[in-house]
């Protein structure tokens, strides 16, 4: 074997890991970045009983792969992080992700020590999500075009889901959607029997106990209770005795006390979060008062924060009419949706709302032509609520990846300070910083070195960073004239993430696998 033989197999064996898991990540990435832009398709997901979704929803794609690499499951966290944290640009960000790691592999099979490009990569990430930052535009109300134009790009234009979304951010208001706690994406209901609507409340899953005889209540008071709603328990064996029986009677007495209370407070939507007994259920329908068991503890507090309510353990029960009063929420109605089979309950009206009902909720129900589009349409809105909701709390960057191309080259020009060997890491940043506006240009249909030069020239030339490539002709233009932008917190993220992920996968030196009683 001769000398170079030697180190080429030398080399070989130390970046086998490397190598594995940087193949690992290439594999996944190339199934979402199809669908990256205008212009890219959809993926076909098949389950082992013949079950279809066709969608370029990257988290979708993502999740329901059959991925069995750890490494590969490590880049998926980086679209749940993405979709969690932002609610859009999963695909962006797994995309980015990939170009990352391989910048990285890149430079460390060259032999520069692993070390010194993570380094690199946080100091360029830290750098160019400053600079996106600095560029960011910021939005001037809801009239703004920029706003619209990022959620018509994010809802994939369809105009019904992009109007839908835009009213019921609307009715919801601006410094609402600024808070990072309320999450409008999160209110998208689809459903193949809807009509595209949006109200102010909520849609709740489970069937009214008497839907047969009590169709709805109008401007009623709500119980929301965190337990069932049934008479204190008492040991079985205690009714075996006199004093136990009495007992017993007494317990059974005093509920019943308690839903006369209930009736004359003026009770008429009841939530429970466990069941309820025989005897209370017969008096509610005796009362038209309308009661929903069994529903989720997340519905319990989405109830309690839109109608006021304050949720209560059955003991609260007890308290007298004045106390118990102030703990009852209150709905303008509350109806059951035969098509839908749903509870609609609506949020109170301002004049009679409770002080705790300051939380404006607000459901959007997107209609679907049949039942294999639902999934995707529900997607599409949500995407599109949580891009108006990214841009009105972070603004506005340009879109097709012209931000990333300009900021790799601010990127390049920093990298020229650095000393020492961190600047490959840096290096490795600005690489995968073109990759978004490749992947577009490509699945396009365009040559992508050649149509990154030509952006990149005419940046420089008009010194902005505006300038990207039409998807249509392959000419350059002015994303934000064409309207072609995008949340900035979506970039930011995404970027955040990709480096954290790259960070780690470049770290590993090697894999073991786990004895079978060590985790």
């Amino acid at each position: 074997m001769s000398q170079g033989q030697s180190v080429w197999q030398e080399n070989d064996d130390k970046y086998a890991t490397l190598l594995n898991n940087a193949q690992a990540v290439r594999a996944l990435c190339s199934a979402v970045e199809g669908t990256l832009g205008p212009k890219g398709l959809d993926v076909m997901l098949v389950g082992q009983q013949g079950e279809v979704i066709i969608t370029n929803d990257g988290v979708t794609i993502l999740e329901m792969m059959d991925v069995s690499h750890p490494i590969a499951k490590l880049v998926i966290q980086v679209a749940r992080a993405q979709q969690h944290e932002v609610g859009d640009g999963t695909t962006t960000a797994t995309v980015l992700a990939g170009a990352l790691v391989q910048a990285g592999v890149d430079q460390v099979t060259r032999g520069v020590p692993a070390a010194k490009v993570v380094a690199g990569i946080q100091l360029g990430a830290d750098f160019a999500s400053e600079e996106l930052r600095k560029r960011a535009v910021q939005l001037d109300g809801w009239d703004d075009p920029l706003l619209q134009r990022a959620v018509h790009i994010a809802g994939r234009e369809q105009t019904d889901i992009v109007s839908l979304v835009l009213e019921a951010g609307k009715s919801v208001g601006w410094e609402r959607l600024r808070d990072p706690r309320f999450r409008l994406a999160e209110t998208v209901v689809a459903h193949e029997k809807a009509s595209n609507e949006w109200f102010n409340g909520m849609l709740l899953k489970q069937k009214p106990l008497q839907r047969e005889w009590l169709a709805e209540r109008e401007n009623c008071r709500v119980l929301v209770l965190r337990d069932s709603l049934e008479p204190e328990a008492l040991d079985e064996q205690l009714l075996t005795t006199e004093a136990g029986f009495q007992q017993y009677m007494h317990l059974r007495a005093n509920f019943m006390e308690q839903l006369e209370r209930l009736h004359e407070l003026d009770v008429g939507f009841i939530v429970l979060e466990r069941g309820i007994h025989p005897e209370a259920e017969q008096f509610c329908l005796d009362h038209d008062m309308m009661v929903l068991q069994r529903v989720s503890r997340d519905d319990v507090q989405r109830v309690a924060r839109l109608t006021g309510a304050k949720p209560l353990k059955r003991a609260a029960l007890g308290k007298d009419a004045a106390s118990l009063a102030g703990m009852l929420g209150c709905t303008a109605r509350a109806c059951y949706d035969e098509r839908l089979e749903r509870v609609r309950l609506y949020a109170p009206d301002a004049e009679v709302a409770t002080p705790a009902a300051r939380d404006k909720l607000v459901t959007l129900v997107v209609g679907a032509s049949t039942r294999e589009v639902v999934g995707e349409r529900a997607r599409i809105a949500a995407d599109a609520a949580a891009a108006l909701q990214a841009a009105i709390q972070g603004g506005i960057l340009p879109g097709g990846g012209a931000a990333e191309l300009a900021v790799a080259y601010a990127l390049e020009r920093y990298r020229e300070t650095v000393r020492g060997m961190e600047a490959f890491g840096i290096a490795a940043v600005a690489e995968a910083l073109r990759k978004p506006m490749a992947q577009i240009v490509l699945n396009a249909g365009f040559n992508p070195l050649e149509k990154l030069e030509e952006a990149r020239a005419a940046q420089a030339h008009e010194a902005t960073d505006t300038i990207g490539i039409d998807c249509d002709t392959g000419a350059v233009l002015d994303v934000f004239d064409a309207g072609v932008v995008d949340p900035a917190a979506v970039k930011l993220h995404a970027l955040k993430a990709a480096s954290e992920v790259a960070a780690a996968v470049l770290r590993i030196h090697t894999v073991i696998k786990m004895r079978v009683d060590a985790g």
